[in-house]
């Protein structure tokens, strides 16, 4: 199994942070639409429409505001989204796991690419 770590760091309170990934609204903006709501059990989608991508997700851990975890399965992929979140100062350290990937294929390094540019998203839509 292959799993995916990346870290980011953001000049905003913890709180600003885990906002952005646990308000359906928000996660609009730099994500996907979605119905998502930080609730254990609950399960949801995120959609992009453009490209027929339809994510099937189920939230597993809510510990708010340092860690959160869901089903991320769609197309090609069954795997477990983490993130965990890390108050320094006034910096904000989150990492990404993102775990279950057969072997560091196409879905694996498609992962990578999409959520760097996801996250990129999220720092100009939280910190302008």
């Amino acid at each position: 199994m292959a799993e995916l770590q990346l870290d980011f760091q953001f000049n905003s309170p913890i709180e600003k942070v885990w906002e952005a990934l646990t308000h359906s609204e928000t996660l609009a903006q730099w994500v996907m639409e979605n119905n998502f709501r930080p609730i254990v059990g609950y399960k949801c989608q995120f959609r992009n429409e453009a490209i027929g991508l339809v994510v099937h997700s189920e939230v597993l851990l809510v510990d708010k505001p340092n860690k959160l975890s869901y089903t991320w399965v769609g197309g090609p992929i069954d795997t477990v989204v983490i993130w965990t979140l890390k108050q320094e100062g006034k910096v904000t350290h989150l990492h990404l796991e993102h775990a279950g990937f057969e072997e560091m294929n196409q879905a694996y390094h498609g992962a990578k690419y999409g959520w760097s540019n996801m996250v990129d998203n999220l720092k100009k839509l939280i910190e302008e």
